[in-house]
């Protein structure tokens, strides 16, 4: 009766007879095709080499079928050995730091001591079969976790064999589920997430995690960083570990971002640029040369002045603190995230885990494609692609990689194109429109332009991105990386180059070429000789910037949290439908589990790379958008709740791995931040006349608007040029540029002020650059890596370990002596 009980129980995560845990699961649906008994004979193969390797298995036939496997305790001690798996020696008497006297102020944000650390800290060793009494084993049913049993019963399926085929051995679960043979391969989660288990032996961690850590209204609490990694692994446990630190830097640079953006608000009316274009006896009396060839009209300087006004929120003298401040907060992030790591390294058990150990363990993949063998001297005789098929493989991904990256720079310029093509209809539009002449102020034809432009990028960036994920998974598979490692670092720089110009190809258009080779009323520059080069607005720029970081930022954002959050939760929805039909009490763990989506081995890649574009987002152009840093920051508090709540609800429970850092992402985060040094500081031309060009010492940027447009005289106006209409017959029009006026010798040439003006730029950016960078690697220097504390606690760790380790082999060593001597005694 207990066992059939158990049987029943919807919450078990145990063999029918309710001792043997369930570590991992393999599903398939048993179909009468052409291919069912090939798969047949493939399972067979399979689970009977399971058995051989010590595994127990317990099979659930119904219309799906479940194959329940069990780590026995002498498969847990072999393949612990064979991972170099740490476990507990001793408990750690290294006293804990000294108390913060700002805890009784953040103790709203703790979560209770139980749950920030679920169990003690312990000195720990590699485990050996043969020093077990060295080790804490109080029961071994218990002593390896669940994340520790799953990581190795994944070992051994990944290595599993199942046959002969094409005259190639055939191995792993990973070709067995992409051939079909089987449909699913997961280790279970822990009873429910919604409400405490009714089995005593389900202690439940993911009960915990849901309701201290997954749910929005806990936002404000610290992350239980130690019962994530004990649960799902260090891998996922350092992710959320760094997006949490990422936030906590935002909230700085968010509140100064916002502060500058304030300043820019309050300083709006005092504006004199904004002041001179909205002036009728200024902007007033200026008249701008038509913004199209033919069709449209001369426009007066003061129909910008709502731009004007809005552009000056965001292009201030607050704008060069704010490049300077994000300059140095970038190293800050940078320098203060290794020192937490390193703690991390240090209380996580991975001071002496060294990525070399995983570089040795090849992949499958590798191992099955690659029919040559050759000696290797640390793993002997071991596979390996000829150098002739490497450098074809090579060939292929780099021209491939080519081919998409100029497929994203074609459809920016085709972008650009639909921005020349339309902005002259936009300009026509609006000034023959009577009934948007009361918006007219503030929708300019270069603000309409942009929007729409912006939009349309946008929804190529996703269709691009959509199809590059494939491609990049499917170059990367083909090159046969040689270890897991090097299959990530290769597919991370593939979707890191194609991201970085698929998302930031626009913005640096906008910031660095838009406006730049326009020419001037009597000889304009043509894009394929058809479409007129774009202008920038009088006031800049950097307004039009402003409104495509807004929508491409945003929009990001929004579509990856819907992407994340609500596409999964309706998948598991529609599935869950089905089980309604089936009693509640014969809806099995692991029949749960089946029906949640798949985090996959890419899943945590995926969430690394739209944080790391989010940065550049925020580093690379933040000059130009000074409330960039407060969006991603609250984008990023929604991200962990979302992140984490979709984890422990919405997907099956990820194999544990182990990661001692984020890996390659911190060299790009590290390129980023030494770009975004010269992408910001060339974001500051109006200070160039501020410094350089002004005459008016009581207002030092009054006549800015004056000095920054040329005189072109209309008679000078080519037939291609030249409007159709002149109502008011005016003799001159204005344009932006710096260039000699009509009656001068040198007309329409490039006056010395340009030329000094541009000098001025170039002195300013070295300088700029330099004095950044200076105090960058002044901080980073100042700022060793890892704390003086943990370096300490780490050593003082290693020679309590080594003791230990001495005594224990000395004690072994005095037994077998004592043995030894009364057995010559017995002898005698």
């Amino acid at each position: 009766p207990q066992i059939d009980k158990r049987h029943q129980s919807k919450d078990s995560i145990f063999f029918r007879d309710g001792v043997r845990r369930i570590d991992f699961v393999l599903a398939y649906v048993d179909d009468l095709n052409k291919e069912w008994e090939k798969k047949l004979e493939r399972r067979k193969e399979f689970e009977r080499n399971l058995e051989n390797a010590g595994l127990k298995l317990e099979r659930e036939d119904k219309k799906i079928c479940f194959v329940k496997i069990h780590a026995t305790w002498d498969v847990l001690i072999t393949y612990a050995e064979v991972l170099n798996i740490k476990v507990p020696i001793k408990e750690n008497d290294i006293p804990s730091t000294v108390e913060n006297p700002l805890d009784c102020m953040l103790a709203p944000l703790r979560l209770p001591e139980k749950v920030m650390h679920p169990e003690p800290d312990y000195f720990t060793a590699p485990f050996s079969r043969d020093k077990q009494e060295l080790y804490l084993i109080n029961d071994e049913s218990t002593f390896f976790s669940p994340s520790m049993r799953n990581r190795i019963v994944n070992y051994i399926l990944t290595r599993c064999p199942y046959g002969t085929e094409e005259g190639k051995k055939k191995f792993g679960i990973k070709r067995l589920l992409n051939n079909g043979t089987y449909s699913a391969a997961y280790p279970l989660h822990d009873c429910q997430y919604w409400k405490k288990a009714n089995d005593p032996n389900c202690e439940n961690e993911r009960y915990t995690l849901y309701m201290e850590w997954a749910r929005f209204l806990r936002f404000y609490k610290e992350q239980p960083l130690d019962l994530i990694r004990k649960y799902y692994g260090e891998k996922i446990g350092i992710y959320f570990a760094w997006l949490g630190f990422y936030t906590e830097m935002l909230f700085l640079a968010a509140v100064v971002g916002l502060i500058c953006f304030l300043y820019g608000l309050f300083t709006m009316d005092e504006n004199m640029s904004s002041k001179e274009i909205c002036d009728p006896a200024i902007g007033g009396e200026i008249i701008m040369c038509p913004l199209c060839d033919r069709d449209c009209e001369y426009w007066r300087l003061n129909t910008t002045c709502e731009s004007s006004q809005y552009s000056h929120l965001f292009d201030n003298v607050a704008t060069l603190f704010f490049a300077i401040f994000m300059g140095i907060w970038v190293t800050l992030f940078l320098e203060f995230w290794k020192r937490r790591q390193a703690r991390l390294k240090y209380e996580w058990d991975l001071v002496d885990f060294e990525e070399e150990q995983q570089q040795l363990q090849l992949r499958p993949e590798y191992e099955a494609k690659c029919t040559h063998k050759k000696k290797n001297p640390v793993t002997q005789m071991e596979p390996y692609l000829p150098i002739t098929s490497q450098a074809v493989r090579f060939c292929i991904s780099g021209t491939t990689v080519l081919f998409w990256v100029s497929l994203i720079i074609a459809s920016m310029i085709a972008v650009i194109v639909y921005r020349l093509a339309v902005y002259a209809a936009f300009a026509s539009l609006m000034e023959n429109t009577q009934t948007l002449q009361p918006i007219s102020g503030l929708l300019t034809p270069q603000l309409a332009t942009s929007v729409t432009a912006s939009c349309l990028n946008f929804v190529i960036i996703m269709i691009l991105n959509f199809l590059y994920e494939r491609i990049a998974i499917w170059i990367t598979d083909m090159e046969i990386p040689r270890t897991h490692m090097e299959y990530e670092n290769r597919l991370t720089m593939k979707m890191f180059l194609f991201q970085f110009v698929n998302y930031y190809s626009s913005c640096f258009y906008v910031a660095f070429f838009k406006g730049k080779f326009v020419g001037y009323p009597g000889a304009y520059t043509y894009m394929f000789n058809r479409w007129r080069n774009e202008e920038c607005d009088p006031a800049g720029c950097l307004i039009e910037l402003t409104t495509q970081l807004t929508i491409v930022m945003a929009g990001k954002q929004i579509w990856g949290n819907i992407q994340e959050a609500i596409v999964p939760w309706i998948c598991n929805w529609w599935g869950r439908r089905k089980a309604r039909n089936n009693p509640e009490n014969l809806y099995s763990r692991w029949e749960q589990d089946h029906d949640l989506q798949t985090f996959g081995a890419l899943g945590l890649f995926y969430e690394y790379l739209e944080m790391v574009i989010q940065f550049g987002f925020i580093t690379l152009f933040v000059a130009s958008f000074p409330l960039a840093p407060l969006l991603a920051l609250m984008n990023n508090i929604l991200e962990i709740r979302v992140d984490s709540w979709k984890l422990t609800t919405q997907y099956r429970r990820p194999v544990a791995a182990k990661a001692h850092s984020i890996g390659v992402w911190q060299e790009i985060l590290n390129g980023m931040a030494i770009l975004s040094v010269v992408t910001n500081v060339n974001m500051i031309p109006r200070l160039v006349y501020y410094y350089t060009a002004s005459e008016n010492e009581d207002s030092p940027m009054s006549g800015y608007i004056n000095n920054s447009l040329s005189v072109f005289q209309i008679s000078d106006f080519p037939d291609r040029n030249k409007p159709k209409l002149n109502p008011e017959n005016f003799v001159i029009c204005r344009y932006r540029d710096y260039r000699y006026p009509p009656d001068h010798e040198k007309k329409y040439l490039h006056s010395m002020q340009f030329w000094h003006i541009l000098a001025a730029k170039l002195a300013f950016i070295i300088i700029m650059e330099h004095v950044v960078f200076i105090v960058k690697f002044f901080v980073a220097w100042m700022i060793p890596d890892v704390p003086a504390d943990v370096k300490a606690k780490i050593k003082r760790e290693k020679y309590l370990t080594q003791k230990i380790l001495y005594e224990y082999e000395f004690e072994k060593l005095k037994e077998r002596l004592c043995q030894g001597g009364l057995v010559s005694v017995l002898d005698a």
